[in-house]
């Protein structure tokens, strides 16, 4: 679990309460579930803290929600901005990897020794979580008074971000007093080195220019021009990213530290080729919270009024409301540094967290239970059973794989009308191309095993029970996911005949109803294909598997497969 180091004099001076001693103020720490772990040679607290929680990365994140835990503070702060005075302006130049800025100015900032360093400590934390180690999101910040902008739109003082060749220009990087080129400090500077891999590829380079010339060379290094010391009281803000939303709740975080010091937010133009946004973005959402729920998540009863308190107490806002069927809910408003509340639940466990998880009365259940297989694995493990018994050798497979495979490679297009062909649950930043999605059904993981097998001897029977997934709307989450029963048959003699006398063990020795009326999939030869329809609903697909989908997974021996829902067997 990733930590956070918090000087305890510190932190009792920002939630004005000198009179705590450590003891306690490591137990009012608990309770918002940040774990001791020991001091640094310095004195202060080395806490773990939730990964969800990053506004809590640095002593004014920790102390404002101990205000919050306190009763100090209640409800939601939301700083006023004062209008921009500064812009910036994105070329057309800018590399197509990194397209993405943000910005603020951060006037009248007190940065003493112990207010610098946690700022740094903010920065790096960011760095190595929502910033993904710099690749998402990074973050630069600068002495606003080093800065000249030209006059653009509006008259604005403007800075540019834009591309650059990698030998175009030069500037002198931090922790250095020599001008180089970026492709210089990628090579040569240590700091350079660390992070050379997340601009090498790029054809241009992202940078940032002022009116005296380049200051910024994200997501790498700064420029010693611009470097922020305890004299600087005036600050620009900059991050660039692949992702508007990740470096746009970054900034949040960094505005919320640096405002908790008594610094003045000022807003930034950012002009993109196309459309112009104002930044930081203070907004707030809202999630709709039943009562029920609360009561029956938390084990306790309450009244809404205590319910509208202990949002308040947890920097939230409440409003109590009726939905449609008569049923009490809440309106609940969330704060722009909040980056992790992402469904009811998440504000639930913040009421819970205020109420005080400790508080809570342990009481037996009304009804005692003895601990079991759920229904659901006992149906898995009997299905597995049945099959290693027609024969099959049960496998387990990666649930991610790549577009091409799980679609390409069997012939089907995401969309289509065919089992499997469902829209991808796709990841954003991928660590390898081999693994961008999750796949929408078993079937390519069968026969890419059969594909890595061809030096071993026939036949090959294989099975899987294995987890799926695709997008739906209709879901809670957005995406439907279950478990496939999936099963190939590789040898000399596969054929439709023999897929199908399996299948129809399977399902008698389940005790439910088998029909397979022809039907058409790309995957499988025409003619020689059905759909696998359990107790009158299709749920599946079985037949020979076509030709070109064989001579794709370098296979030259006949194979015939089926797949279908595990659910169908219940």
């Amino acid at each position: 679990m990733p930590t956070v180091d918090i000087d305890p004099d510190e932190l009792r001076e920002l939630t004005g309460s000198e009179e705590k001693g450590d003891e306690e103020l490591k137990d009012d720490l608990f309770g918002l579930g940040l774990e001791f772990e020991g001091r640094t040679e310095e004195g202060s607290f080395e806490l773990e803290f939730a990964p969800d929680r990053l506004d809590r990365l640095s002593v004014e994140g920790v102390a404002r929600s101990l205000r919050y835990q306190y009763g100090d503070a209640r409800g939601i702060h939301v700083p006023s901005p004062n209008s921009a005075e500064w812009s910036i302006e994105v070329d057309d130049s800018v590399p197509d990897e990194r397209p993405y800025v943000t910005g603020a100015v951060i006037r009248d900032v007190d940065l003493d020794d112990e207010a610098l360093e946690s700022l740094i400590q903010l920065q790096e934390k960011l760095h190595a979580t929502m910033g993904r180690k710099r690749a998402k999101g990074a973050i630069g910040i600068h002495d606003l008074t080093m800065l000249k902008g030209t006059a653009a739109t509006e008259g604005n003082p403007t800075i540019q971000y834009v591309g650059l060749e990698p030998d175009e220009d030069r500037f002198v990087p931090l922790d250095s007093d020599a001008e180089m080129t970026p492709a210089d400090v990628l090579e040569d500077h240590q700091t350079g080195q660390t992070y050379a891999d997340l601009v090498s590829e790029y054809e241009r380079y992202p940078a940032i220019y002022d009116d005296i010339g380049l200051f910024s060379f994200p997501p790498v290094i700064n420029g010693r021009r611009t470097e922020v010391s305890t004299d600087s009281r005036d600050l620009f803000v900059e991050m660039t990213g692949t992702d508007q939303w990740t470096i746009d709740k970054m900034l949040n975080i960094v505005c919320y530290a640096l405002s908790a010091r008594g610094a003045t937010i000022e807003e930034v133009n950012v002009e993109y080729p196309d459309h112009e946004v104002v930044r930081p973005d203070f907004a707030t959402k809202t999630k709709t919270v039943a009562h029920d729920r609360i009561e029956t998540i938390l084990g306790i009863g309450l009244d809404p009024e205590e319910v509208i308190d202990l949002a308040e107490r947890s920097g939230l806002e409440a409003d109590r409301e009726e939905n449609d069927a008569g049923d009490l809910v809440y309106e609940v408003t969330i704060p722009p540094y909040r980056v992790d509340v992402l469904h009811p639940l998440d504000v639930i466990d913040d009421l819970g967290r205020a109420y005080g998880f400790n508080d809570l009365e342990p009481r037996y259940p009304d009804v005692g239970t003895v601990g079991g297989r759920h229904e659901r694995s006992r149906l898995e493990r009997a299905a597995r059973e049945q099959l290693v018994g027609l024969g099959f050798e049960d496998l387990l497979n990666f649930h991610m794989i790549s577009e091409a495979e799980n679609y390409d490679r069997l012939d089907i297009s995401p969309g289509d009308d065919a089992y499997g062909a469902g829209e991808p649950a796709t990841i954003k930043e991928p660590y390898s191309e081999d693994f961008t999605m999750l796949r929408t059904w078993v079937m390519p993981s069968l026969l890419m095993v059969l594909e890595r097998n061809t030096h071993r001897a026939y036949p090959q029977n294989l099975a899987e029970i294995g987890f799926a997934a695709n997008v739906d709307e209709s879901e809670n989450t957005g995406v439907a996911e279950g478990r496939r029963v999936g099963a190939v048959l590789a040898h000399h003699e596969a054929g439709y005949e023999d897929a199908k006398a399996r299948l129809q063990a399977l399902t008698r020795n389940f005790g439910v109803d088998l029909e397979t009326p022809p039907t058409d999939h790309p995957t499988f030869i025409s003619g020689r294909t059905a759909a696998v329809v359990i107790d009158g609903e299709e749920v599946g697909v079985i037949g020979e598997v076509h030709p070109k989908v064989l001579v794709k997974h370098d296979l030259e021996v006949p194979v015939s497969a089926f797949e279908f829902d595990l659910e169908a067997l219940r």
